[in-house]
């Protein structure tokens, strides 16, 4: 396996990628999201004019990790569904064939698929994500202590999601890998917001089921991560018991221990994805 192979297949992949109608899809709910909080944004200070410094950070912070959730949202549902027609659809249609006739390793094939929508994840990522910041800033002042952190865990937790997709297109159609990545998604979040309400509540029991649901799909403890990085790092102290638990606030960071974690499950799904492509009959 070559490294020019592998940086071909990615350029490939993202020029494919750019011509799938699901990158228009996209592009409008996009769009959408971050004219609507544009325009919600702008009527926070309209509407609240009597809020002190304090209350306009919480709101702000509040504000922005829910649109920021959507973006992460578009992003999940943007890689997922790309990925499974990256690998099961050329499967199903006899193009992988045609490549993989040439003296080109499956392996490499993988990797560079793998790499082309990494490189897209994070550029949507990126490019969404510093408009949504902008939009804030303009229109309430606030910017985010750490914001190249926090859109650094959202790419992050697109390329979780997008490793499981490409999994799950080696063993099924690819809008089933994408429904199963994104319910999976939906499902490790939900279990996160009810750890984060057996924290509050000092149940271990239940806490327990959100720390079990971030190790097994890393992607909620990144967005937890992201959140944490966008908010303003004094409001917990300030509002500590009335918005302890709130699924769009964190009271921690990521630690480097979980961001290890996430990297060694990235690795681990993608090898595992390699092998069943390997294994799989074309």
């Amino acid at each position: 396996m070559t490294v020019r192979t592998v940086l071909t297949i990615a350029a490939l992949t993202l020029r494919e990628a750019a011509r799938r109608r699901v990158l228009r899809s996209l592009a409008a709910l996009t769009v959408v999201l971050l004219s609507l909080s544009a325009w919600g944004f702008s009527r926070i200070d309209a509407e609240f004019g009597g809020l002190t410094s304090g209350e306009a950070r919480l709101t702000a912070s509040l504000v922005l990790n829910l649109v920021m959730f959507g973006l992460s949202l578009i992003a999940a549902l943007g890689t997922a569904f790309l990925a499974g027609p990256t690998m099961s659809g050329e499967t199903e249609s006899g193009i992988a064939l045609a490549v993989l006739a040439r003296p080109v390793r499956r392996s490499a094939v993988l990797l560079g698929k793998w790499l082309g929508l990494v490189v897209f994840g994070s550029g949507f990522v990126a490019v969404a994500g510093l408009a949504q910041l902008l939009i804030v800033w303009t229109t309430t002042g606030y910017w985010p202590p750490h914001p190249v952190t926090g859109l650094a865990l959202l790419a992050g937790q697109a390329a979780a999601l997008l490793t499981l997709g490409l999994l799950l297109s080696t063993a099924v159609s690819s809008m089933a890998s994408g429904i199963v990545a994104v319910g999976l998604f939906g499902a490790t979040w939900i279990a996160g917001v009810v750890g984060g309400v057996g924290q509050a509540l000092d149940n271990d029991s239940v806490a327990r089921v959100g720390t079990v649901s971030r190790m097994l799909l890393p992607t909620d403890g990144l967005w937890r991560g992201a959140m944490n990085s966008f908010q303003d790092p004094t409001l917990l102290t300030q509002f500590s018991e009335a918005f302890k638990g709130h699924p769009f606030l964190s009271a921690t960071g990521l630690t480097p221990t979980y961001a290890g974690w996430a990297a060694v499950w990235v690795s681990l799904v993608l090898a595992l994805a390699a092998v069943a492509f390997q294994r799989r009959d074309l």
